[in-house]
């Protein structure tokens, strides 16, 4: 697979990655348009960076995160379902992986674990954490095969249909 991964401009790039979220992830027209805005706004927080991954020339994978900051959004969410579970200290010095996407027609190959090793392999923190779908995935299995572990489950997130989980890493993460 004539396959390349490095450094993105997220915001150059934002239509094309949320194409790939889009088919990856199931999201509608509408879903696109508000992420759209979510994703432009993040790229401009102190330390925001996204990776991506072309195949042919078109992108078929991206990751983007940045460090966490308790006053935003998320970190609001989860936080006191952390605190429940007396993770809350996790919220302080992570890198957070935001989202992490790749077109089915390439999952399965080790796209995903590189993209993910290479965004937290130039983090300055000692650990990262993350959301996802609290359901027994392929996502999860890649996360927890990188050292990942449950910090708290049935996290509900505002307009989310599904409970989410988060979960945390010592970094670096673990190289198979």
């Amino acid at each position: 697979m004539d396959l390349v991964i490095g450094p993105l401009d997220l915001s150059s790039h934002v239509d094309e990655a949320l194409a790939v979220q889009a088919v990856a992830f199931g999201l509608g027209a509408d879903e696109v348009a508000v992420r759209r805005q979510i994703v432009l706004r993040h790229m401009a927080y102190p330390g925001a960076r996204a990776f991506g991954a072309l195949s042919g020339g078109s992108l078929v994978g991206f990751v983007y995160g940045m460090p966490n900051d308790r006053a935003h959004w998320w970190s609001t969410v989860v936080e006191p379902y952390l605190r429940a579970q007396g993770h809350e200290a996790w919220l302080d010095d992570s890198f957070v992986i935001t989202e992490l996407h790749v077109h089915p027609r390439h999952q399965n190959r080790g796209v995903g674990r590189t993209l993910i090793t290479r965004i937290t392999d130039t983090a300055a923190q000692p650990r990262s954490i993350l959301s996802a779908i609290d359901t027994d995935s392929p996502a999860r299995g890649l996360y927890r095969s990188l050292g990942y572990e449950d910090l708290a489950r049935q996290v509900h997130f505002p307009s989310a249909p599904k409970p989410y989980a988060v979960m945390g890493a010592p970094l670096p993460l673990r190289r198979r």
